[in-house]
């Protein structure tokens, strides 16, 4: 079996940081008794079908028809990912994780096309990708995905890419060159790809976008990219073993839900994850997508105001280690460090010789370049237990496609399992709709008239407070 990820929790205990701001043994056994009957309760939530996203790395029906479509792509030079938070995230962390850093510039360390995932409407940003890409476009595979179609910000891509299609490739050239990811049955993007005959993968049901890049959603353009999913899958299906342990000490998810969950109660409502590898960073946007829209709540499940949630940030060793650990260790002990650590990371670089006139440098000299990077995560732990602030880690032995489906499926049922200690639904977003609803009244989209008129007010500047 592959190297298994591990989660490191010692650094949190009241042994290590003192016992203001550490877990004591007592308390870590009242953890266990609270959070036993949760593991339960999430574990029985799977078995009603309440929880999809655990089924997913199941799937084998998805599996082939995402490697079906990612056949299509095998002669495309160019894959363009089109969508917004889940939809986009994940492809983007997937494809750090687990590609060279000059994946798209080298063609020799690619085994696919290029990726361009835009996951935003900045104008200038599109503008210039358009520019580059408009020649290119036979050699170009859109797959835009949003599960109704009429999220603003993809549809307002896809309306752009398509009429370039169009008047550069007329509508057979844009069948040819569009897979739309979206909802099985209904909704506009699934009635567009209908009539214009596209090729489609589904969004599955009940599966919300933060917890669905173990679907169609993220598993194709890994494919097209090279990326084994078969063992992406594989890593998911091994950690839902771990995780579905009902003894809290032998599963990683409660333990880290539990503690994460006990210092938010203590105090401590910000959680940072520190990443000491660059193919791991953009996990960091990926998690905090998961933990910020699943645990952010006003009401709990009785209806109660409750306005709950740990804040996710995101930081990169070592260079936040420049940045923000002055804050860390010397600001407000109001925080969780969550740091990642990699044993192997697949190459040797080792540092050159020292010149005469700076011998200070020698002790660097032939050292490989990998134990300079644990060094810093392993002095800057250190720092941060000399102040007592809480630190966990996640070790990984290397960074495979195995391991990084161990780690997502850890902390989507990390999510699950916090989310039911915090008593609430870890599985809705209703903030999010308002910000939708009013753009669409920005834009001027029928039927939202009326709000229209109550946002004017607040559009419009007041000079007594423009400076």
């Amino acid at each position: 079996m592959p190297e298994q990820i591990k989660l490191y929790y010692k650094n949190v205990t009241a042994d290590v940081i003192g016992a203001e701001h550490g877990i004591s043994d007592d308390q870590l056994k009242e953890l266990a008794q609270k959070t036993t009957p949760i593991i339960n309760l999430v574990n029985q939530e799977r078995k009603d079908g309440k929880t999809p996203y655990r089924d997913l790395p199941y799937n084998d029906q998805t599996l082939e028809k995402v490697k079906a479509a990612a056949r299509l792509c095998k002669d495309c030079e160019n894959f363009v990912v089109l969508g917004i938070g889940g939809s986009a995230l994940g492809n983007i962390s997937m494809q750090t994780a687990l590609n060279p850093y000059m994946y798209n510039i080298d063609q020799a360390q690619r085994k696919g096309p290029r990726l361009f995932v835009f996951d935003n409407v900045d104008p200038a940003q599109l503008s210039s990708f358009l520019d580059w890409i408009s020649d290119k476009l036979d050699k170009t595979i859109i797959n835009v995905i949003s599960k109704s179609g009429r999220t603003a910000e993809t549809a307002s891509q896809f309306l752009i890419l398509r009429e370039l299609l169009l008047e550069k490739l007329g509508p057979e050239g844009f069948k040819n060159q569009v897979i739309a990811t979206t909802d099985p049955a209904q909704g506009t993007l699934r009635t567009i790809a209908n009539e214009a005959n596209l090729t489609s993968l589904e969004v599955p049901d009940g599966v919300g976008g933060r917890f669905s890049v173990l679907s169609a959603v993220g598993l194709l353009s890994a494919a097209v990219c090279g990326i084994d999913i078969d063992d992406l899958l594989a890593g998911a299906r091994d950690m839902d073993k771990t995780v579905s342990e009902t003894d809290f000490f032998k599963n990683p998810a409660a333990i880290n839900a539990a503690i994460n969950w006990h210092y938010y109660n203590n105090g401590k409502r910000g959680s940072v994850m520190m990443p000491y590898c660059y193919a791991l960073k953009d996990l960091s946007d990926w998690y905090r997508q998961l933990w910020a829209e699943s645990l952010g709540k006003s009401k709990d499940l009785q209806g109660n105001i409750v306005n709950v949630g740990p804040t996710p940030i995101k930081a990169l060793g070592t260079t936040d280690q420049h940045s923000q650990v002055q804050l860390y260790r010397e600001g407000p002990n109001d925080k969780i460090y969550t740091f990642l650590q990699v044993n192997d990371f697949g190459k040797k670089l080792p540092i050159g010789s020292a010149p005469e006139s700076a011998p200070e440098l020698g002790y660097l000299s032939g050292q490989d370049l990998s134990k300079l990077l644990n060094a810093e995560k392993l002095a800057t732990e250190y720092a941060m237990l000399k102040d007592e602030r809480p630190c966990l880690t996640v070790h990984f032995d290397k960074v495979t496609p195995y391991a990084i489906g161990q780690f997502i499926y850890m902390f989507e049922v990390t999510t699950s399992i916090a989310g039911a200690l915090f008593n609430i639904n870890t599985y809705d977003q209703p903030a999010v709709e308002l910000g939708k609803e009013a753009t669409f009244a920005l834009m001027g989209r029928e039927g939202f008239e009326q709000m229209a008129q109550q946002i004017e007010p607040f559009t419009k500047l007041d000079d007594k407070f423009l400076i």
